[in-house]
């Protein structure tokens, strides 16, 4: 029978100690069978990327599948990732710091659209003619989203606060059929819905402001990236593709947006030309915009008050995933 003494029993456990850490972890490139992305009608990228098959084709010399699931708003994309249900989730840039700032772990590495996506939306006999109009009135909003931010800054531009509305809480296609039933008086509306409401119903988007619409970005979890990182890059790189086909190939992009909303052209047009596709780099531009979104959701009391929104930002943004940006 074999016996150890207690130095030579250490020294193995040591030693097995070692070689286990060095084995790859599940996490680990190594075990990834399958990469999971959201696709979002409010992405046009991912609508491209999905149809062409970018990624399943760099993915297959390496035997890993890709899964696909949508998601209707930024706050789903967000509880898909915290959740582990995917990797890689689409949201505004405001609604990931949110998401952050509450404990998701998520990183920013791509920015798939500039848009001017969000605005605040009401039917011609409402009345309703500026912000201030929307005092003790229904607003239909998807809490956690950019349009849901959007609605707060702008209540505040107006001195007023959430609670001097009634805000009603749903998924953003379904605030733009409260709106068309006349079940709320106004809706902080979301492409492409949004462009459907305006030109189907001829509804009024009554308040407008591009710059405080914050990024489109691609959200990923911070473990899969930090074991993963060139994965991370096959996606993003496969992203590109699919942005430089979209805006190569704009009826091919318009097609695909049709394809997957069920709406007419005119309205996917009128999403598309409010779309910037041409800025896909993160960095100091996003976080401006990111960070002014935090401070004003921190006066608002959304955020509390001893948050530093400005590390909060940093923390979020990683821009070694750039396309063009060294390993």
């Amino acid at each position: 029978m074999l016996r150890l003494d207690r130095r030579t029993f250490a020294y193995t456990l040591g030693a097995l100690a070692i070689v286990v850490a060095a084995l790859p972890r599940p996490s680990q490139a190594a075990d990834v069978k399958e990469v999971r992305l959201d696709w979002a009608t409010y992405n046009p990228v991912s609508l491209v990327l999905k149809e062409k098959g970018f990624l399943e084709e760099a993915l297959k010399p390496q035997g890993i599948k890709v899964r696909w699931t949508q998601s209707l708003g930024s706050n789903k994309a967000l509880e898909f990732l915290n959740g582990g249900a995917i990797d890689f989730g689409s949201s505004a840039g405001a609604a990931a710091l949110l998401a952050r700032i509450n404990g998701n772990p998520i990183k920013v590495v791509y920015a798939y659209s500039r848009p001017e996506w969000t605005a605040l939306v009401t039917r011609k006999e409402t009345g309703i003619t500026k912000v201030a109009d929307l005092k003790g009135k229904r607003v239909a909003v998807t809490r956690g989203t950019d349009p849901h931010i959007f609605l707060i800054r702008a209540l505040q531009g107006a001195g007023l606060t959430e609670k001097d509305a009634k805000l009603v809480l749903l998924q953003h296609p379904d605030g733009r059929t409260a709106l068309d039933r006349g079940d709320v008086d106004a809706w902080a509306g979301l492409d492409p819905m949004m462009a459907a409401a305006e030109i189907e119903n001829d509804d009024v988007l009554f308040f407008r402001d591009a710059n405080a619409n914050t990024w489109g970005v691609l959200d990923v979890r911070e473990d899969f990236a930090k074991a993963n990182p060139e994965l991370v890059r096959t996606v993003i790189a496969a992203y590109e593709k699919a942005r430089a086909f979209a805006i190569a190939n704009p009826d091919a992009l318009k097609s695909a947006l049709v394809a997957a909303t069920k709406l007419p052209d005119p309205v996917i047009a009128r999403q598309i030309e409010r779309t910037d596709l041409s800025q896909p780099n993160v960095g100091p531009v996003q976080a401006e915009a990111i960070r002014a979104a935090g401070l004003a959701l921190q006066q608002a009391g959304v955020i509390p008050a001893d948050t530093n929104v400005a590390a909060a930002v940093d923390g979020l943004i990683d821009p070694q995933f750039n396309p063009g940006a060294k390993p």
